[in-house]
This record gives C-alpha cells, structure tokens and sequence, in this order.
C-alpha cells in the first residue's frame, strides 16, 4: 500500500513538474545553442573587461555602473549560401523576443537596418536590456547587457561611464565591419 502511494505521490510530481516547463526558448538557450552553429560569432565582455577609472565618474555613474554585469554579444553574418538559415535563425529571435517576457522600449529603422532595444524585470528594477539589429543583406547583432537591478534613469549614466573607459573595443569591430560603418 505504502509502496503504491509512494507511486502516486511520484506520478504527480513528476506531472506537475512537467507542466511547469516552458516549451518556449529563452534568450538565453538561445545564445547557448547559436555559440556552437557555424554562421555565429560570440563573445563576453564583462564590466572588469571596460578599465572604467572609476575615480572619473561621478556617485550616479558609480552607482550605475555598479549594477552593470556582463555584455553577451552574438552576431550571425549572413552571405549568400546561409539565406535560408538567417530567415530561421532570425525568426527564431523575434520570437523570442515578443514573447511576453521582455517589454519593448524603442524600435529603429534606418539605411543600414532596423533595430529595437528592450528590457526583461521591472520597471525600476531591470536585469537585462537587450540590443537587437538586423540587415536582411549582412545578418543580425544580439546584444545582452546584463545587471543587478539597473534602473532605466540611470542607463545615460551608464553611457557616460563607459565613454570614459580604457576599453578598445576588442571584438566590436566585427559588428561595425558587418553593418558597413
């Protein structure tokens, strides 16, 4: 008797366990999964990697620059013999990102592409602000910044931080080679 209870009790978690799970791809298995595929190109730049003199900034900066993590930047480059694998692959991120996790603040569409930058968390408190360009003749740039509660008032904060950086950019040449500037 224990032993079919016991059984039961197992039968159902494993069903609500299964229930839980999302079918639905995250950003980040998604950068996962597209480090390794032939057409991409990623890499990391974490805040360490910007040589920010903090005794430059100011307490608003400091503060905003605090909360920055990471930046996770993959490119696929399209050319003519991956057409077809660029319409999937770009698919697959605009679906992800319509997906109700991330809430869209702008969208861009100029001579070299069209773009949109949004925000995953809460209004005052973001953990992830996402850049995303796409030119149906060069491919596609996803940018992850990643943080601890950044807070949207201070992401102009954060830019004048990182204009006062040592950072040479090592690895960004190839999405300004890509985009033709």
């Amino acid at each position: 008797m224990k032993t079919n209870l016991l059984k039961i009790f197992l039968a159902i978690g494993v069903l609500f366990s299964l229930q839980s799970c999302k079918n639905e791809a995250s950003l980040q298995q998604y950068f996962v999964d597209s480090m390794e595929k032939p057409h991409f190109m990623s890499f990391d730049v974490s805040a360490g990697m910007l040589n920010i003199a903090e005794g430059e900034l100011d307490a608003k900066q400091k503060e905003a620059l605090q909360s920055l993590k990471k930046l996770n930047v993959l490119i696929f480059k399209k050319n003519d013999s991956n057409a077809t694998d660029f319409e999937t692959e770009r698919a697959s991120v605009d679906k992800i990102l319509k997906s109700g996790d991330f809430t869209e603040l702008m969208k861009v569409k100029t001579p070299f592409g069209k773009g949109s930058l949004r925000y995953y968390g809460d209004e005052d408190a973001i953990d992830e602000v996402v850049l995303y360009g796409s030119n149906s003749d060069k491919g596609f740039v996803l940018m992850r910044i990643l943080g601890d509660n950044m807070n949207p008032a201070n992401l102009m904060q954060m830019v004048q931080a990182l204009e006062k950086s040592n950072y040479k950019g090592e690895g960004l040449g190839s999405i300004s080679e890509m985009f033709g500037s």
